[in-house]
């Protein structure tokens, strides 16, 4: 398992998450992050990639979709993998925050609507 961390892509505004979104890589995805989510008024972050998530990834998530309602942007986290989903489920996060899942043989990613604000 790989260490997590961010990948931009194509547009701007549009990242990606690889490896893993734990506790042990947490402290070091939110500082590299944190400058991205203020500049984008729009953020989209791909999770495909994501080898391995828990709790602490999850708090992540509620924290990062915190800060950008606050500063009235716009955040979508998709293609989440299916163990966060269970996560956020159990938690009732899952309401919450703005997770898109491919659905299987859609065209574009982010066709179905989990919870949260688009």
């Amino acid at each position: 398992m790989s260490a997590g961390h961010v990948a931009t892509e194509g547009e701007k505004g549009e990242l990606a998450l690889l490896g893993a979104l734990t506790f042990e890589t947490v402290p070091g995805l939110s500082k590299e992050l944190a400058p991205m989510l203020e500049q984008h008024p729009r953020l989209r972050i791909d999770l495909s990639a994501l080898e391995r998530v828990d709790s602490a990834g999850l708090a992540l998530l509620t924290e990062w979709t915190r800060l950008t309602r606050a500063l009235g942007h716009s955040l979508e986290f998709i293609n989440v993998p299916q163990q966060l989903l269970t996560i956020a489920g159990v938690s009732g996060l899952d309401q919450m925050l703005p997770l898109r899942q491919a659905q299987p043989g859609a065209d574009a990613p982010g066709d179905h609507i989990t919870g949260g604000q688009p």
